[in-house]
């Protein structure tokens, strides 16, 4: 990210730099922390994982077994924190799985390709995650934390939306 973090000093970004800034990290960025639920006695569980965003769509592949993997296929849902805490963009949203045997060629090869990892390969079961977002966050300080709402509804905001919770 080129722009300078903002600061007391700054001021809050715009909605509209926000949003560049956002896009841009969901275009360049690799890692993510992913956070999913199953059942009751379960719990929370988060972990890092790297991702593909297609412009539409985060792309994550875990084990089929993991307590990530097994949460994902019995809630259909996530959160996901990317960047660092004073520049977060937090993604909430619903998750369809697909095994890594069945995912598309060139969707397996984009998401090797951007990760450097590629489930296809292992021995061991794993299913990709495609997380459609429907709420996108983003703030760098406490002055950001009105108006951090980026996307409502799968929507992203305008500046007519105003941007406000």
């Amino acid at each position: 990210m080129t722009e300078q973090p903002a600061g007391p000093e700054r001021g809050p970004r715009s909605l509209e730099q926000r949003l560049q800034d956002t896009r841009r990290r969901l275009d360049e960025d690799v890692d993510a922390w992913v956070a999913s639920a199953g059942a009751e006695d379960a719990g929370p569980y988060l972990v890092p994982l790297s991702f593909h965003w297609d412009g539409a769509e985060l792309l994550f592949a875990t084990p089929t077994n993991s307590p990530t993997g097994r949460n994902l296929l019995a809630s259909g849902r996530a959160r996901v924190g990317i960047g660092p805490t004073r520049d977060v963009v937090m993604v909430d949203g619903s998750v369809r799985a697909v095994p890594a045997a069945e995912i598309a060629p060139e969707t397996g090869d984009a998401f090797a390709g951007r990760t450097g990892f590629d489930p296809r390969r292992l021995e061991k079961s794993h299913h990709y995650f495609w997380m459609r977002p429907e709420r996108i966050q983003a703030w760098r300080e406490a002055d950001e934390i009105a108006g951090r709402e980026l996307m409502r509804d799968g929507v992203w905001l305008d500046r007519q939306a105003g941007g406000q919770e």
